[in-house]
């Protein structure tokens, strides 16, 4: 018969800590997942704000200010038109893309002297006519040189903000007080048309020509000289964006002074 000693009183069993499986559950008695955590929250609000400001940048970038996006004037010139009160002369222009439109903020002419005394000269932005062919009502008479008379670039810039709708077509109409046998204003013409294929703007070819503004035969073979800029209108979901963009930019510092 064997007899075992046994310790008296029966000694216990060693405790052990609990067995875990995640460091989350394990660092809790040490309290650091309520230091991770925030530190997550911070994480991923990084990250939303980083993708919008990402989404917004070709818009922002589009909208900071004007582009020129038709311009055939480093062409050299290939010859002039009269411009006269009984000589209209008009340019067909296509806008881009852009969901939005444009606002429309220079047209820039090349001319060439002018023979005699011409006087008046005057520069609009024109739609479509509702039934004929060529210009119709006028939209905006621009502000500039009332006398171009001499060789060069002039400027003409809207007198309040003109919105043009995408993929539309618009003219271009300058016209003078005097008649051409009186004196006129010479508008220099190119070899190419202006041709913007990023941004979908272009001139549809050709001169329109009239004797009272009123009724356009179809135009003539001929480029006017010109440059159009304007300044790319952001989306109503750009808009938003944004503000949802700041908004999270905002609350993300605020609470990381808190913090």
């Amino acid at each position: 018969m064997v007899i075992f000693n046994l310790p008296y009183p029966p000694q216990p069993f060693p405790s052990h800590p609990p067995l875990v499986c995640s460091p989350w559950a394990a660092s809790s008695s040490s309290g650091t997942v309520g230091k991770r955590r925030p530190f997550m929250r911070k994480t991923i609000i990084s990250g939303i704000i980083a993708s919008v400001l990402g989404l917004l940048a070709p818009q922002i970038i589009q909208a900071q200010g004007t582009t020129t996006y038709l311009s055939n004037l480093g062409q050299p010139s290939a010859g002039s038109q009269p411009v006269g009160s009984n000589s209209w002369l008009a340019a067909t222009i296509l806008t881009g893309h852009n969901r939005a439109g444009y606002s429309l903020d220079s047209i820039q002419l090349a001319m060439t002297d002018a023979s005699g005394n011409p006087s008046g000269f005057t520069v609009m932005l024109c739609s479509n006519a509702p039934i004929a062919l060529g210009p119709g009502p006028v939209l905006g008479t621009l502000n500039g040189s009332l006398s171009p008379v001499s060789s060069g670039i002039y400027t003409y810039t809207p007198a309040s903000n003109l919105t043009l709708t995408p993929n539309s077509q618009y003219f271009v109409v300058i016209t003078a007080g005097t008649a051409v046998a009186d004196g006129a204003y010479q508008w220099s013409l190119a070899g190419a048309p202006p041709y913007d294929p990023v941004t979908g703007w272009v001139e549809v070819g050709g001169i329109w020509t009239s004797s009272n503004g009123s009724s356009w035969p179809l135009p003539a073979d001929g480029y006017p000289q010109f440059a159009i800029s304007a300044t790319a209108v952001p989306e109503p979901s750009t808009l938003g964006l944004l503000a949802l963009g700041g908004f999270f930019l905002v609350r993300h510092r605020r609470k990381g002074k808190a913090v």
